[in-house]
């Protein structure tokens, strides 16, 4: 499938056009704010059974679109489903979040990895996809997503998530050889899922690389940028009209590199970056898309209105997407969703 339709406004945006009024979706539009959601989540028993059934995972993808309308729907999935289809068990525990079986070091690649495993693991993804693409509106844009192998990666390694990523930081600068191994067959894999994934139906796909800003500038060209680079070109060798959008959240300075050296169509910026700085440093060479603070979200009204209103009169005069600076928090009330839509359709007053 290609990324071609005239009548999609996040695609046209993705393609460089400047639609007149910004396209949104949001990072984590489907999740535990909306009650529709927490009634499923809970019929579904684990949320790898939330995942992994396509029934769950169909109507989870869809639930935000029913009630808000948006421009794109992401695949209802998650980021860590690529190291549990090689071979690395994982769990989600109540008020912790993922947990892994860490790896030990360079010898549990071959004793724990296993690619041949990759795509029969994630078929159930692929039938989600197949079923929500055909029940989007005509002008909705089904957005897959993988996350880079460098966020993959500190989840791998450290056992879950991390306060100061020593452990992965220990081995990526004491032994950078066989650390490139776990990067390599992390690119490769998550070029093949990705590639699926477009196969099944996603129109664009994104690449969450979460943890981006946890490295020094010179650790993050090695083990982000280039890694996103190699997956975009072979994203872009199968699939040369689907757009690729690259999320380095807490990059800083260097999304100019993310915008120059890896071709990606789109870049997410974080709450962080100046909007004058997006729109002078990023926008001429990619779409931006961003980048309002989800705790702005949170507290709703005239603070957030005015905070979206800026947003869009400082990037909407190019391609731009409009989303969150990260994902929607469960503390969101659900009408502060709506509100905010309407705000960028100006479909408000105050």
């Amino acid at each position: 499938m290609t990324a071609t339709s005239p009548d999609k406004p996040l695609l046209r945006a993705l393609q460089g056009e400047t639609p007149s009024v910004p396209p949104i979706w949001l990072m984590r539009q489907a999740g535990r704010y909306l009650p529709e959601y927490r009634e499923l989540r809970a019929q579904a028993g684990s949320f790898l059974d939330l995942c992994f059934t396509p029934d769950f995972a169909t109507e989870v993808t869809l639930q935000p679109i029913r009630r808000y309308g948006l421009d794109g729907a992401i695949l209802f999935s998650d980021i860590l489903v690529i190291p549990y289809a090689l071979g690395q068990p994982l769990w989600f525990e109540q008020g912790v979040g993922p947990k892994l079986e860490a790896l030990d070091g360079p010898d549990a690649l071959d004793r724990v990895l296993d690619p041949a495993r990759l795509h029969e693991v994630l078929a159930p993804v692929y039938t989600t996809l197949r079923r929500v693409t055909a029940e989007l509106p005509p002008d909705v844009t089904m957005l897959g997503f993988a996350g880079a192998p460098w966020t993959v990666a500190t989840y791998m390694v450290e056992g879950g998530t991390s306060k100061d990523f020593a452990t992965v930081k220990r081995w990526a600068f004491g032994d950078p050889d066989s650390f490139q191994r776990l990067i390599d067959q992390l690119v490769d894999s998550t070029s093949r899922y990705l590639n699926a994934q477009i196969e099944a139906g996603a129109e664009a796909v994104q690449i969450f690389d979460t943890w981006a800003g946890s490295l020094p500038a010179a650790a993050q060209e090695r083990w982000c940028v280039d890694p996103i680079r190699r997956i975009v070109a072979a994203v872009k060798a199968e699939h040369p009209n689907t757009p690729v959008i690259a999320f380095p959240k807490g990059a800083g300075p260097l999304y100019t590199r993310y915008a120059a050296q890896t071709g990606a169509d789109g870049l997410s910026v974080d709450a962080s970056l100046p909007l004058d700085w997006i729109r002078t440093q990023l926008q001429g060479t990619v779409t931006v898309q961003g980048n309002l603070d989800p705790q702005q979200l949170v507290v709703g009204g005239p603070g957030m209105r005015a905070a979206i209103r800026d947003i869009c009169a400082q990037l909407g005069n190019g391609p731009f997407i409009f989303n969150l600076g990260h994902g929607v928090v469960p503390q969101t009330p659900p009408e502060h969703v709506a509100e905010l839509v309407a705000t960028v359709r100006g479909e408000t007053t105050t």
